[in-house]
């Protein structure tokens, strides 16, 4: 099946520990489609919240579609996922007992039905932040010697 990205969260991995991800649908209005297809979202300080036995995103930004007129959507509302009882059950149960959270990594396009990925995380501390940096200017220095040792040969 045909997949085409709309936006992701990048500072999400940076902040948190992402430990599972579940795929989940939305219910949106016909103006919030159209304006993902033109690509006018954002996942920033957006996070999802189990309310009973739903599970809601809040804080995602879907810009208003330039020729919905009255029709038009409101740009942050609460959207509603689409996931399966046994999912939710499951998540619930995570989200309790080990002080997980749940944050929308990517929203996407799968054939012509908007998905979003969920990740259920845990925050990362700052000296974490600061080692997942370090480590990855490390990696980057040793390509980059790599690199000009293999150009000396």
């Amino acid at each position: 099946m045909d997949v085409k990205t709309i936006c992701t969260n990048r500072k999400a991995r940076h902040n948190y520990k992402i430990v599972d991800t579940i795929e989940a649908g939305l219910v949106l209005t016909g103006t919030e489609v159209k304006s993902l297809r033109a690509g006018h979202a954002s996942l920033q300080e957006s996070y999802a919240r189990i309310d009973g036995e739903e599970v809601f995103l809040i804080g995602v930004n879907i810009k208003p579609y330039e020729m919905g007129g009255r029709y038009n959507h409101e740009p942050t509302r609460k959207r509603k996922c689409l996931l399966s009882k046994h999912e939710i059950v499951r998540l619930i149960r995570k989200v309790e007992s080990k002080g997980m959270t749940l944050v929308p990594l990517k929203l996407y396009f799968k054939g012509s039905w908007v998905k979003v990925e969920i990740g259920l995380a845990i925050g990362k501390r700052a000296y974490d932040k600061r080692a997942a940096i370090a480590e990855r200017d490390a990696k980057r220095e040793m390509d980059r010697a790599r690199k000009e040792m293999g150009r000396e040969h």
